[in-house]
């Protein structure tokens, strides 16, 4: 029991449930933005519902009214499409609202602490000369 406990309290648990929470809250968003956004925008060229598009693999194919498929073979090349969409605009939106600035800040970081480092062998470097100096005299 002592052990599950120190295994629930260690950081990386609660970081990765905390992520998972994030993630799913995220989809919500992104596929809202697919379903209000790209799908219209899809829509000027064919259909507002991508999942509409389908081909008939195997024929002839028929679809009852409550859209099932009675006769054939269907490929569902739309939903495809709308997924393939959506992965790519949720990568885009992490890469440029998130890893691209996280980057940004850590090279920034980089540099100051370099420079803090820098100011601070410049600073030993003197004390040092500044101490030969008076040993010397």
């Amino acid at each position: 029991m002592k052990g599950f406990k120190e295994f629930l309290l260690r950081g990386n648990v609660v970081d990765l449930a905390v992520a998972v929470v994030i993630g799913a809250a995220f989809s919500n968003i992104i596929n809202a933005f697919v379903k209000g956004v790209i799908n219209p925008l899809v829509g000027l060229f064919g259909t507002k519902d991508l999942s509409s598009y389908k081909s008939c693999l195997k024929g002839p194919c028929a679809v009852d009214a409550s859209g099932n498929v009675t006769e054939g073979i269907f490929i569902l090349w739309g939903s495809v499409l709308s997924a393939v969409l959506s992965f790519l605009i949720t990568a885009a939106v992490v890469y440029f609202l998130l890893i691209l600035p996280m980057n940004h800040y850590t090279k920034k970081r980089k540099t100051l602490d370099e420079e803090a480092l820098d100011a601070e062998i410049k600073e030993v470097q003197l004390l040092t000369e500044i101490r030969d100096a008076l040993v010397r005299r």
